[in-house]
């Protein structure tokens, strides 16, 4: 008489047991995810339960699918698997370890990996580039000889460096990746340079446009060059996952045209000249550019292969090389 209950109860501890290997199975899985040397792209989980009582579970890169009836508990993770038996006959529980041909597929799972494909190609479509941003440092330039130190001819080019400041506004950006943490950018930019004399002087375009010393007669308080270029980069970026953030790597070319030049002398009893022209720069230029960072904070360098001045306009025949290096905070 007490038969039923006992064969009932055995068959809930068979299930418990079950459900116990489940999870043994799922939280090894997970061990065994965290020990790889290699970092995987999260997995998406997702759960299906039947009206026959299979349910079907994806952990990690394997499917997990639990089968209960009357007659077993079966649990299989990957292409192994475990059989609980349950006999009504005798009461008899017996326990098999199975394996599975590899091939042999849930078709769930197979829906499933395409899904995961898909979402591959969406994670490719998110790529986002470090272009936009406001960008703040230093500019000066190099002779072709890539040195500071300027010929005693042309002394009066010298630059106050920490005066003489380098500011972009990087407001238009398109992404282009090929996957999620690699691909190219591209945009526009304006990209202002002013560079401030360290002498009481400035410059003016002489005889035949080139360019010499305007020397006021007064003392200065300052004095400046300012220009205004549109800035068009070609950059190959690379995004290094660190954790939940990324080391950013940006280089390539750069191309700019010049939308504006003026000058500037400020007197000491605070009057002030200020002077629109092109002095003799060159409308269009090109360089290479590099920024390296955190996040969304990056440290850029340019350097600029276009002289500041048209060919043969330079101060004494002496080519000037601009650079800029600053620190930038991104927007994307």
């Amino acid at each position: 008489m007490y038969v039923p209950a006992i064969e009932t109860l055995k068959r809930t501890v068979m299930k418990k047991i079950g459900i116990i290997l489940l999870l043994a199975a799922i939280i090894t899985q997970g061990f065994s995810q965290e020990s790889s040397a290699e970092k995987k792209e999260p997995v998406k989980q997702e759960a299906v339960k039947d009206t026959n009582e299979i349910t079907r579970v994806i952990v990690g890169n394997d499917l997990v699918v639990v089968e209960n009836d009357e007659e077993a508990v079966k649990v299989k993770v990957g292409n192994r698997g475990v059989v609980i038996l349950e006999s009504l006959e005798e009461g008899e529980s017996k326990i098999q370890f199975e394996k599975y041909d590899e091939g042999d597929e849930d078709s769930f799972f197979e829906y499933y990996r395409e899904d995961d494909e898909n979402d591959r190609a969406q994670r490719r479509n998110r790529f986002k580039g470090h272009w936009s941003a406001f960008e703040a440092g230093i500019n000066n330039y190099l002779t072709s000889d890539n040195s500071l130190t300027l010929p005693e001819s042309i002394d009066y080019m010298n630059l106050h460096s920490s005066k003489s400041l380098n500011f972009n506004i990087n407001f238009s950006q398109m992404s282009l990746g090929f996957t999620r943490h690699f691909g190219i950018v591209t945009g526009l930019g304006i990209n202002w340079n002013n560079y401030r004399f360290d002498g009481n002087n400035n410059i003016q375009k002489g005889e035949g446009g080139i360019i010499e010393i305007l020397d006021p007669g007064v003392l200065l308080k300052k004095s400046k060059l300012s220009t205004a270029y549109l800035n068009l980069p070609f950059l190959l970026e690379i995004q290094i996952p660190a954790d939940y953030h990324t080391l950013n790597l940006a280089f390539g070319p750069v191309g700019a045209i010049k939308l504006y030049s003026s000058s500037k002398m400020i007197f000491e009893d605070g009057d002030k000249i200020t002077s629109d022209g092109d002095f003799s720069l060159n409308l269009l230029r090109y360089g290479v550019t590099a920024r390296f960072g955190f996040e969304n904070f990056h440290v850029y360098g340019t350097y600029y292969l276009t002289p500041l001045f048209k060919p043969g306009k330079s101060p004494d025949g002496v080519e000037l090389f601009p650079f800029e290096l600053g620190l930038a905070f991104t927007v994307n």
